[in-house]
C-alpha cells in the first residue's frame, strides 16, 4: 500500500507515469469511466476549499466511483485520538484524501489507515497541487527537459511540493522567495535541494524570469486567516515586502513566460489582472488540471 503525502516516496518512473496517463485521461476520459467502479473516497477537510474539493469529487465520479465528503472538525476525529478513528474509516472507505492543517496529523492518519492517504494539502506540502502543475507544464512544453520554472512569492507548502517535483523530474527551479511562511519551511529539503543543482534561490524577479519558460506566483496571505482581524497587521506586512515581486508586464520587464497561479487570485496583489487574462496565461489550463492529475493519482493509488 502506498500513500501519497508528499513526493518523498514516489519515484521519478512513477511520477512520470501518472503525469502521462493524467494527459491520456484526459483526452480520452470515456475509456477511464469505470476505472474506479464502486470503489469509495473519504473525503476529510480542515480547511476551506474550491480545487481540491470539486476537483477530487468530480474525478471520482468520473472514474465510477462515489465520494463520502466529511469535515473534520464535525467528526470524531476532533475529540478521539487520530489512531482509533484511522482505523476505523479505512474499513468503510477504499481511500482517503485528507486537507488538514497540520503536516503532523497527517501522519498520523496515514500511519494507522489501512487503505491509501493523499494529501489534499497541509502546512508543509501540498503535493496534488504540484502534480497538476507540472502536469500543465509537460502538456505545453511536451517534455521536462531543458525547462526553467520561476516560483515568487512567499516561501511556503506549494513551493516545498514544487522543490520536491522539480528536483524528481529534473526541471531547473528557481525561487524568488522573499519571505518564508515558517510553519511550511523544511531546512533538509532546502538543503537537499541547493545541493542537487536543480533548485537556486535568486533576489531578482527580473533575473529569474529572463531565464524562465514558466514563472509561478501564489497568493502571499494564508488563505485561512485572510479576512481575520488578528491577522490584518502580518497581512499588511506582507503585502509591503512583496509589492514589488507582483507579477506584471513591468516587473518581467519584457519577458514573455508562461504565466502560472494556483488560485484563488488576488488582483492587484500577486499578479495584476492584465496577465490573469494574457494570451501566456495557463493558469485555467492549470486549475482544470488538477482534477485529470488526480484521476491518475487514485487509478495509481487504488487497491
Amino acid at each position: 500500500m502506498q500513500h501519497f503525502l508528499s513526493f518523498e516516496h514516489i519515484t521519478k518512473e512513477q511520477l512520470q507515469s501518472i503525469i502521462e496517463q493524467a494527459v491520456e485521461i484526459k483526452r480520452n476520459p470515456q475509456l477511464y469511466s469505470k476505472a474506479a467502479d464502486n470503489k469509495g473516497l473519504l473525503m476529510f477537510f480542515q480547511k476551506s476549499s474550491t480545487r481540491t474539493n470539486l476537483s477530487f469529487q468530480s474525478g471520482m465520479n468520473q472514474l465510477g466511483g462515489y465520494v463520502v465528503p466529511m469535515d473534520w472538525n464535525s467528526s470524531n476525529f476532533s475529540l478521539s485520538p487520530i489512531q482509533y478513528e484511522s482505523r476505523y474509516v479505512s474499513r468503510n472507505s477504499d481511500i482517503i484524501m485528507a486537507r488538514l492543517k497540520n503536516h503532523a496529523d497527517l501522519l498520523e492518519l496515514a500511519r494507522y489507515a489501512t487503505v491509501p492517504v493523499i494529501n489534499g494539502c497541509c502546512d508543509k506540502y501540498h503535493p496534488c497541487q504540484a502534480l497538476a502543475d507540472l502536469m500543465t507544464i509537460y502538456e505545453v512544453a511536451g517534455t521536462f527537459s531543458g525547462v526553467t520554472l520561476t516560483y515568487v512569492g512567499i516561501h511556503n507548502n506549494v513551493a516545498n511540493s514544487l522543490v520536491e517535483g522539480c528536483m524528481l523530474l529534473g526541471i531547473k527551479l528557481l525561487l524568488v522567495t522573499p519571505i518564508i511562511n515558517e510553519p511550511s519551511w523544511d531546512q533538509l529539503l532546502m538543503d537537499n535541494a541547493l545541493q542537487s543543482g536543480w533548485v537556486e534561490q535568486l533576489d531578482s524577479l527580473q533575473d529569474a524570469a529572463a531565464q524562465s519558460q514558466f514563472v509561478y506566483t501564489d497568493t502571499w496571505i494564508d488563505m485561512e486567516f485572510y479576512q481575520e482581524a488578528f491577522y490584518q497587521e502580518e497581512k499588511q506586512r506582507r503585502i509591503k515586502v512583496m509589492l514589488p515581486y507582483q507579477l506584471s508586464s513591468s516587473t518581467l520587464a519584457g519577458c514573455t513566460p508562461y504565466i502560472m497561479h494556483d488560485m484563488p487570485i488576488h488582483p492587484g496583489f500577486e499578479i495584476s489582472e492584465e496577465l490573469v487574462e494574457s494570451e501566456h496565461s495557463v493558469i485555467y489550463q492549470q486549475a482544470e488540471n488538477r482534477m485529470h492529475a488526480q484521476k491518475a493519482l487514485l487509478l495509481h493509488l487504488l487497491p
